[in-house]
């Protein structure tokens, strides 16, 4: 879910009078013609319209930024990147592991005046459970007891193990132990919800007016596929933390444009440095780069030809010298994926999962050759069937398929067709198993491999694939009801080898945060587990 340039493109270059109004009274500091303090607002590019403002259904980042300002769970990641009290004050964990009891503080609100209940919470998740209304981010609620049932429509919502005992307490019984649950549920999938708004209208996340939020900021106004804004939420428990008097969250799907309206003032951050300008932005120091999470990478659909075929999934795995479109192409000094877990996952014994890994996936043009020839023989084709590789709309997103496209020419002499969808479309299409061979991002909701490598199960909705292996299911399996982490951690490289031996996805490059930002601003909380935080942000 989450990275820049993980998102999409879809607006035209801003004519010089729509840049100017970009800064209008926004931005801080004085009005030297009137003597007056300006109002504290960050001006923020979200490249594109939210799929969603509904916590369980957005899922991604566009949504996921704007919504981990406006609302707040049990929990929120600090500035020190671990689960801080947020909603709840304090929790108790039983000894086995397996019972969480968050205590909710007291006089904490929505932003319409009422008071935030733990029957909130009960409600929400239960409500991202409901198979009726199928959420994508269900399958991280399965380590609560009785939730895989209810959400697969095989047992009753009341045997879903989690209870509000009073408006204070709320009680989760897990199936297993899950050291990552107080980090999960700050994700924004885990927000409560206002139960009432909620049951008196099904649309109450697709515009201000209807919005209903607890964190530090709310929204008064969105303008679809151009702005949405918030301002600080005083109902908000911790309103005093809170420096800004607002966030406007702009939707310019372009690189360059992005970086005008940084350059004109019209953004006091630049989150996608344009690749042609990279190297001059990076030499002279203006570029600052924060690790991240996630993985930009194509999916196979195993189920249609040429690539229900491993030797050619894996042929064409090999054809792309990954380096080359970080170096020439991306420019934003990330790392080569070789493997699909990216790095900053530490193992038991300190050591990090993805150095553990090891090699899993490389470039060799004469060995993806072979592999090719020996795939064409098992299937039956003198000729392969034409391959079309899908792309999100965004420039970037262009450029990479490209020079992906020149490599499979180069190293396996096949003539593959690039074509570009909205974003909602190919995600919408990939889920139903209908395009050939695509772009797409893993962006992890907690920090752990597990959270990688579980979507590829079978029948996970985040498999988009139709690739299916007993083998590695049992292995995520095992690895969830494992105590011992350092075995855990050994089924699951084992589970990482067999996804990338059988190749459904053919992994790029891991994700970075390279960004430039104003002088002005400051206390801006970056989370390469979480999503960007305005809370404790401050304009001079």
């Amino acid at each position: 879910m989450k990275k820049r340039t993980a998102l999409l493109l879809g607006c035209i270059l801003l004519s010089g009078t729509a840049l100017a109004g970009c800064s209008g009274k926004e931005g801080a500091g004085t009005d030297p013609a009137r003597g007056e303090q300006q109002a504290k607002i960050l001006l923020y590019n979200n490249l594109r319209e939210p799929t969603s403002l509904d916590p369980p259904v957005g899922f991604d980042q566009v949504s996921y930024d704007i919504l981990n300002n406006a609302m707040e769970g049990l929990t929120r990641l600090g500035k020190s990147q671990s689960p801080e009290p947020a909603m709840a004050k304090e929790w108790k964990i039983s000894p086995d592991g397996k019972q969480y009891t968050f205590t909710l503080r007291d006089g904490i609100k929505w932003s319409n005046g009422d008071a935030v209940k733990a029957s909130d919470f009960e409600f929400a998740w239960k409500r991202m459970l409901d198979p009726k209304k199928p959420s994508p981010a269900a399958p991280l609620a399965y380590v609560i007891e009785g939730a895989e049932t209810y959400n697969s429509d095989k047992g009753p919502a009341d045997g879903v193990k989690i209870k509000a005992t009073d408006d204070k307490t709320l009680e989760v019984v897990l199936t297993k132990p899950a050291p990552w649950l107080l980090g999960m549920v700050s994700n924004p999938a885990f927000f409560p919800v206002h139960k009432a708004t909620v049951e008196k209208n099904d649309k109450w996340a697709s515009e201000a007016a209807t919005i209903v939020s607890n964190g530090p900021f709310k929204i008064t106004e969105w303008k679809h596929d151009s702005e949405l804004k918030m301002v600080k939420n005083d109902q908000y428990w911790d309103a005093a933390s809170v420096k800004l008097d607002g966030v406007t969250f702009k939707m310019v799907n372009d690189t360059n444009t992005e970086y005008q309206l940084y350059q004109s003032g019209g953004l006091h951050i630049d989150g996608v440095i344009p690749a042609d300008l990279s190297q001059k932005l990076f030499a002279d120091g203006k570029v600052k780069v924060e690790d991240s999470a996630g993985t930009y990478f194509y999916r196979f659909n195993t189920k249609m030809p040429p690539f229900d075929n491993v030797n050619i999934r894996k042929a064409f795995q090999m054809a792309v010298d990954s380096q080359k479109i970080v170096d020439l192409v991306v420019k934003q000094k990330q790392k080569v994926a070789d493997g699909f877990v990216s790095y900053g996952l530490k193992d038991p014994a300190g050591d990090d999962f993805r150095k553990v890994g090891g090699t899993l996936v490389k470039y060799d043009a004469a060995e993806a050759k072979k592999l090719l020839e020996k795939g064409m023989a098992e299937a039956g084709y003198k000729t392969l069937p034409q391959v079309t590789l899908t792309y999100n709309t965004n420039d970037l997103h262009q450029k990479i398929a490209e020079a992906a496209q020149a490599m499979f020419k180069e190293s396996l002499g096949v003539d593959v067709k690039i074509e570009s969808k909205e974003g909602k479309v190919l995600t919408a299409e990939q889920k139903k198993l209908q395009l050939q061979f695509s772009r797409s991002s893993w962006l992890p909701d907690f920090a752990d491999p597990i959270n990688f490598l579980d979507i590829f199960q079978t029948g996970n909705p985040n498999n988009r694939t139709g690739w299916s292996n007993a083998q590695y299911d049992k292995l995520i399996q095992d690895a969830y009801n494992e105590p011992d982490n350092a075995k855990r951690f050994k089924l699951l490289h084992e589970a990482e080898k067999i996804l990338l031996d059988e190749a459904p996805i053919m992994p790029l490059y891991f994700y970075n945060s390279a960004y430039m930002q104003s002088d002005k601003l400051e206390g801006v909380v970056r989370h390469a587990y979480g999503y960007i935080d305005f809370k404790w942000a401050d304009l001079k």
